[in-house]
């Protein structure tokens, strides 16, 4: 079984977790939401508060197939300064495993020093948060051990990518098609 960790800061898009996270857990994934903060309740950035199932810390030494950053604001930032999280990419990436964010969450996978040289995608307006790099303008994008989403409305479009990456390719077609997402 595929685990997942997705990593959770005040200020996360909400929706960017949540659906993303319902698809991997309908296809049997482990996923786990990681609190970066001080405890386990992390609220979003329209107000909702999602508890998380693990700390940073002791999370930090598992073994992850992936871990996934959601954008939303000031989420993202507090995701891309917290070096505890850059070093948990970093570990995941260097061990085979897939690094992925969504929105402005790129940021993170490009402290990280994971975008350059690679085709990605990003919330719209971001662009000097990746100078020199540019982001695409597609829903989601896969380049190698690197997955990234637009936007909110690509969350459907993300959760496919991450799976896929994973191998999961016709588990998540099944699934999405049983959700009646096209």
């Amino acid at each position: 079984m595929k685990k997942i960790a997705v990593l959770l800061a005040a200020g996360f898009e909400e929706c960017e977790v949540v659906v993303p996270v319902d698809v991997w857990r309908r296809m049997g994934y482990d996923v786990t939401l990681v609190s970066t903060g001080d405890g386990p309740a992390v609220t979003g950035a329209h107000g909702m508060t999602l508890t998380a199932d693990a700390q940073l810390g002791p999370a930090a030494a598992e073994h992850w197939d992936a871990v996934v950053c959601p954008g939303g604001m000031p989420g993202s930032r507090n995701l891309r300064d917290n070096p505890a999280v850059i070093d948990l990419i970093q570990k995941v990436y260097r061990q085979g495993g897939i690094t992925a964010a969504i929105c402005a969450a790129p940021m993170v996978l490009n402290r990280a020093g994971l975008l350059d040289g690679r085709r990605f995608t990003a919330y719209p307006g971001m662009d000097g948060e990746f100078a020199p790099n540019r982001p695409d303008s597609a829903a989601a994008v896969q380049d190698g051990q690197v997955v990234t989403g637009r936007g909110p409305g690509a969350a459907f479009a993300f959760a496919r990518a991450v799976a896929t990456a994973l191998g999961g390719e016709d588990a998540v077609r099944t699934v999405l098609t049983g959700m009646l997402v096209d």
